[in-house]
């Protein structure tokens, strides 16, 4: 499964922005997906996680009520909605595959990984 991020950006506190994971493979509507962000200097933090089925659905608590994870089986796409960005939101965002049906918040829980793309959010 290969996994393609797109929609980052550069915005201003407050802002939004879209992310897209977009898989290569059909198998991607059966697996859990997750995104995880890295800031400069930190390590690799869970964001958000979506079932194959797009019912079961977790959040960091650092992104509750501000982040919507959504997927679009038919597209073989996952979304992450970002609402009221932060400068401490700014890191490179990845989006991750699982082998199971779920999500999870443990990075290990994950195969297949995009190759990122960059949230920059200024004050």
């Amino acid at each position: 499964v290969q996994l393609v991020e797109s929609g980052g950006g550069s915005v201003q506190a407050g802002g939004s922005l879209r992310l897209s994971c977009i898989a290569s493979a059909g198998t991607f509507r059966s697996i859990g997906v997750g995104w995880f962000r890295q800031a400069p200097g930190k390590d690799l933090e869970f964001v958000a996680g979506v079932s194959w089925t797009g019912v079961s659905i977790v959040y960091a608590d650092s992104v509750k009520r501000r982040f919507t994870i959504s997927r679009d089986n038919a597209k073989s796409t996952v979304y992450l909605e970002m609402n009221s960005l932060k400068p401490e939101d700014t890191a490179v965002y990845y989006c991750a595959a699982a082998n199971t049906y779920y999500s999870s918040r443990d990075k290990n829980g994950y195969v297949y990984w995009g190759q990122g793309t960059q949230v920059t959010v200024s004050s």
